[in-house]
């Protein structure tokens, strides 16, 4: 039994898939874990296989990969250096379990299973694992060390058996993805295992994105005393070997002291949506990325994540303009991507325009300009782009926001084209904000300039498709002030139209945009996936049937 021991926290970013990757990776964390003298190293929740895989973890072949690489793992620990706390799914006799193994001396020597398996929001691990039995401490080098795996940690039970069976230190391998509430709630359930249990707690969490999903790290470790002596940084990739002595009572407790301030809200959704995007794109080796810059404020903001993402270089402007384009739009499109340092090429679209008003005109003949006029612009600069990504490989980066998204606010096959999208999942009111944030603050970790990256103009001026003469976004939708806030209570907080229409909203404004939700929901079905910040994203959280005759008018 030792008084002391030196537990690595790796808050590593794994590629789903790549097991060799993933083993490699290992193995780097480990060599520099031992450098630093650590006794164990702890990664993150189905770190060798990457989180979360999905239906792919049913793949038998995928199954015998990630337990040949568990052994693989193990093995190497024979080297006499740190032992590892490693996650994979593994099949034992005949059932699918999300796992965690004790790696030592050659072998695995321990092993546990989840027990909590999510059923909600972006998680369906019910259907996929099986749940395990309430666990018991794992020895190593004398400790008793209470595992839980994630969700194990959001509800009493596993720690309170744990602590019941002589566990001396918690300690949480997780996969548990951003939104923008998450750090407090994690923090506060951890408060919460820690004083129920009376045991002080490790918490060591992924980093980078996933499709949607993007995992901020924020490692942390939590005294008995409920203190909080580690808090990692967010959005990188690290490693920090942290001292445990047991002190009086036999009660363990860290004596590392490393405290990195997790940022504001909006520097933190501005991270999440920089980490999925460069993610995205690298994991499935994309050159870089393609998209329309005109001269607004979502293109501007995305063009900025891009650069911030990926770097200048590997960012592709594009202006179309057309008759409707202003010499404002033009000018602010120049001036962001002079900011930014990127190319800007500009193609006009009125070629385009002319050739489809030839093509149609006999089937139009007598009948108004209207809508599809304006969509067959749309369509044109979304033609234009998926022309450039097909011969040159860059990803057409699409630039909607969720206000739009909520309410149809976008062109089918026209500005909803693409492979990707930072704003999918923020309302038009935090584009506002982040993009005056982003104009006065930088972080180390981004690629793109120390300075403003758009032009104030673009935050300032009034919202625009610049699809007919004077058009204004607010001919179509309320205030986005009033919009956003009307979305919120429908999306996030599902609220009913009476509660709204009490909190003051009015009557007819909201059974307008409660029916724009629902009816746009065949055309979110067709979005590009984007990085989720909320706490309810469409796609992975909310899942809304296309045909709906329900409209809630009580």
């Amino acid at each position: 039994m030792t008084d002391h021991l030196k537990i690595a926290l790796a808050q590593a970013n794994p590629t789903l898939g790549n097991i060799a990757g993933n083993i490699a990776l290992a193995r780097d964390f480990r060599e520099e874990a031992e450098a630093l003298g650590a006794d164990l190293v702890v990664f993150p929740e189905l770190f060798l296989t990457g989180y979360p895989p999905e239906d792919l973890v049913l793949k038998p072949a995928f199954q015998r990969a990630a337990a040949e690489a568990m052994d693989e793992l193990a093995e190497l620990t024979l080297d006499g250096g740190p032992a590892m706390l490693m996650s994979a799914p593994l099949v034992e006799d005949g059932m699918l379990y999300n796992a965690v193994c004790l790696l030592e001396g050659g072998k695995i020597t321990a092993r546990q299973f989840k027990h909590e398996l999510p059923n909600y929001g972006v998680f369906d691990e019910f259907r996929i694992f099986k749940s395990g039995p309430l666990p018991g401490p794992i020895s190593f080098k004398g400790v008793r060390l209470g595992v839980l795996i994630c969700e194990d940690m959001w509800y009493p039970d596993v720690a309170e058996c744990l602590a019941e069976t002589g566990a001396e230190i918690l300690v949480i391998p997780n996969g548990s993805p951003y939104d923008h509430r998450k750090s407090d709630e994690r923090l506060n359930l951890a408060v919460q295992r820690v004083s129920e249990t009376g045991l002080p707690l490790v918490y060591v969490n992924q980093i980078g994105g996933q499709d949607e999903l993007v995992f901020d790290g924020a490692s942390f470790v939590l005294n008995a005393d409920r203190s909080l002596p580690v808090q990692m940084a967010s959005w990188k990739e690290s490693l920090l070997v942290t001292d445990w002595q047991r002190g009086d009572g036999e009660v363990w407790s860290c004596t590392t002291s490393e405290i990195v301030d997790p940022g504001t809200a909006l520097e933190r959704i501005y991270h999440a949506m920089v980490l999925g995007l460069k993610d995205y794109v690298e994991k499935n080796r994309f050159p870089g990325v393609v998209l329309g810059l005109s001269g607004g404020l979502d293109s501007a903001l995305s063009a900025a994540v891009a650069v911030d993402a990926l770097g200048a270089e590997r960012v592709h402007c594009v202006m179309m303009p057309s008759k409707y384009t202003s010499a404002e739009s033009l000018e602010d499109a120049a001036d962001c991507a002079k900011m930014l340092g990127t190319e800007l090429d500009s193609i006009s679209i009125a070629p385009g325009v002319a050739a489809f008003e030839t093509m149609l005109a006999d089937s139009f003949k007598g009948l108004e300009p209207d809508i599809t006029e304006e969509n067959i612009q749309s369509r044109l600069r979304g033609m234009t782009l998926m022309a450039l990504s097909n011969k040159l490989g860059k990803m057409v980066l699409t630039t909607g926001n969720k206000s739009e998204m909520s309410t149809g606010y976008a062109t089918l096959y026209g500005d909803m084209c693409g492979g990707y999208s930072v704003l999918k999942d923020v309302y038009k009111t935090t584009c506002f904000k982040i993009s005056e944030w982003r104009n006065s603050h930088f972080s180390p970790l981004f690629k793109g300039p120390d300075g403003p990256v758009m032009p104030a103009n673009v935050i300032s001026k009034p919202p625009t498709a610049e699809l007919r003469d004077n058009q204004k976004d607010e001919d179509s939708l309320p205030p986005y002030e009033v919009l956003d806030a009307i979305l919120r209570g429908l999306v996030e907080e599902e609220k009913s139209f009476a509660e709204l229409r009490d909190a003051g909203f009015e009557a007819a404004t909201l059974s307008r945009i409660q029916n724009l939700l629902y009816i746009a929901e065949y055309k979110r079905r067709q979005s590009p996936p984007g990085v989720k910040v909320s706490t309810r994203n469409f796609g992975r959280d909310r899942r809304y049937p296309i045909t709906n005759g329900f409209r809630d008018k009580r």
